[in-house]
């Protein structure tokens, strides 16, 4: 195993991690099926104090794994 893969699998894992610790911006599966308040993908929603780190870490962290995964894919 190369450095880069230990790499990648590193950035996965914390990208994981920080997937589940963001909240949920939905009723979830049951609200899209029973109508809810209506699934609107394109509403405006702010983050605010630790949310907001979290999902712009997220955002880093995604950029960097797809990166890497390019990055990898290549150098094979």
């Amino acid at each position: 195993m190369s450095f880069l893969d230990i790499l990648l699998m590193v950035v996965a894992v914390f990208l994981i991690i920080l997937s589940l610790l963001q909240s949920g911006k939905s009723d979830g599966l049951s609200g899209a099926f029973t109508g809810g308040e209506g699934l609107n993908l394109f509403a405006n929603v702010k983050e605010r104090g630790p949310e907001k780190v979290i999902a712009n870490l997220t955002l880093v962290v995604g950029i960097l794994f797809f990166a890497l995964v390019i990055i990898t894919r290549i150098m094979v």
